[in-house]
């Protein structure tokens, strides 16, 4: 097997045991546990699981400078706090692949922010990948049905709201990974994230709440299956070939939700938001592709040489 194959195999099979972490977590919604429990729960159990491995197995990871405490409260405990709350929310309110493929807009929401606040050229190829991800969203909510639309209302604000604070995670964690190791920046950031929710919420709450064994099955799935597996395999990934055709094929993600909700949830989507959810895809693939090429162009690889 190619180093290519090892790196996509890792991210599209990061892909779909994050898609089965969105139908995992709407089954549990379905018997009564609302959307911020579960977040509690996932951060939670997420980060006491990377401490124990790192402290059994990797303790440097654990080391960081105190000066950095600052950015990582603010990177966990105000960025991803906010980014699991408001995308466990969405996909309470509406079909999870439709939840799902919002929270995918955000890389346009990345390139909105370069364009504005770096002064990155707006070119016709980025503009198109935009009109497409804004016309596909409008289809997978149901824009063209005023009944669809008002009952997935809620949750679209909610999906893009996610999809807009995942966007300004992913570029401040970036600052970090350039200091640390990225599983360091991850264990801070659940950590962070772990203690805002465990004040919002009774702390450590699910202990003593009676949840049922299949329900503990569900959490400890989410936590492992959905949460540390999948972002350690999606690192392999990145270590074989380049991030941005990682990103593309992370797209599986949202079709292997729609199969998984549809085959246990019994959820489907209409013929138009299906056709909105494939030009959603397409314009990330577009996007991330003139993207590739941009780095890869021999005025920035010099520029990138004489930095280093």
């Amino acid at each position: 097997m190619t180093s290519a194959t090892r790196g996509y195999l890792s991210v599209i099979a990061a892909a779909v045991m994050w898609a089965s972490s969105g139908t995992a977590s709407k089954a549990l919604f379905m018997e009564g546990v609302t959307p911020f429990q579960l977040v509690q729960i996932r951060i939670t159990l997420a980060c006491l699981v990377l401490a124990v491995v790192f402290a059994l197995f990797a303790r440097d990871l654990l080391k960081i400078r105190p000066s950095d405490t600052i950015y990582f409260a603010v990177l966990g405990g105000v960025g991803l706090a906010l980014v699991q709350a408001t995308y466990l929310y969405t996909i309470s309110k509406m079909p999870v692949a439709a939840a799902i493929l919002i929270q995918y807009t955000s890389p346009f929401m990345v390139a909105v922010y370069s364009v504005f606040l770096w002064g990155e050229r707006l070119n016709a190829l980025k503009a198109f990948a935009l009109f497409l991800s804004l016309l596909g969203c409008y289809l997978v909510v149901g824009g063209y049905n005023l009944q669809l639309l008002k009952m997935n209302l809620e949750g679209t604000l909610t999906g893009l709201a996610s999809a807009v604070l995942f966007a300004a995670y992913s570029l401040l964690g970036e600052r970090g990974m350039h200091r640390y190791a990225p599983w360091t920046v991850t264990f801070y950031a659940f950590l962070f994230a772990a203690v805002t929710w465990n004040l919002f919420q009774p702390p450590l709450h699910f202990v003593y709440a009676g949840y049922s064994a299949e329900q503990w099955g569900y959490m400890a799935y989410i936590a492992t299956i959905g949460t540390l597996i999948p972002f350690g395999l999606f690192f392999v990934g990145v270590n074989h070939i380049r991030s941005t055709r990682a990103t593309i094929s992370s797209t599986a993600e949202p079709i292997s939700a729609a199969f998984m909700a549809y085959v246990l949830l019994g959820e489907t989507l209409e013929p138009l938001q299906i056709l909105g959810g494939a030009l959603v895809i397409v314009a990330i693939v577009v996007l991330q592709l003139q993207r590739e090429r941009s780095d890869l162009a021999p005025e920035n690889i010099r520029s990138k040489r004489a930095t280093a």
